[in-house]
């Protein structure tokens, strides 16, 4: 499994490859939603260094993992990515293909000077590569959380996570109370 940036004539790969994973495990509908906010991400104008794509590309260079870091800007000016959304092909589910892909990830914002990434899911999953529960009290999400208890965050400095004052604001792809 070979690890990397995506390139931009990958979008359409990566576009079908979120769409098809999430209709798979969560139905056409959220298939289609989640595919639009990969779609809108990737297609809206950024200032460098406000997202990082990586993919994990089988033997034959076929994209069959992806994942997206996007900046939360505070207040204070923090250094803080949010992790979302993830996929793996479904056939590839279950061998660690997503947890290595998110290492990598996680690896990569570090040496851009990361200090905290975000992320909203499920805990079993996302606890296996460091991230912990955390609060809003310590750090705020953007939008309203329709399921607190996912929302999720791991320091990349090695220092405990202290609390951020104020309301970050995301990217505007993702800046929609249906994802929240």
């Amino acid at each position: 499994m070979n690890f990397s940036l995506y390139k931009s004539q990958q979008k359409p790969e990566i576009i079908n490859l979120f769409q098809n994973t999430f209709s798979d495990s969560e139905g056409s509908e959220e298939g289609t939603v989640i595919g639009t906010l990969v779609s809108d991400f990737l297609s809206q104008p950024l200032q460098e260094d406000d997202l990082f794509v990586f993919i994990a590309c089988d033997d034959h260079q076929r994209v069959v993992g992806s994942i997206l870091f996007s900046k939360l800007s505070f207040p204070n000016e923090e250094n803080v990515f949010l992790l979302a959304p993830v996929a793996v092909a479904t056939k590839w589910h279950g061998q660690g293909i997503g947890q290595a892909l998110i290492r990598f990830g996680l690896e990569a914002l570090k040496t851009k000077g990361v200090s905290i990434v975000m992320t909203y899911g499920d805990i079993r999953f996302y606890s296996k590569v460091g991230f912990t529960a955390i609060n809003e009290e310590r750090i705020q999400a953007p939008l309203t959380l329709s399921y607190p208890e996912g929302w999720l965050a791991q320091s990349l400095t090695g220092k405990a996570i202290t609390p951020i004052s104020g309301k970050p604001t995301c990217l505007e792809a993702i800046a929609n109370p249906i994802y929240w």
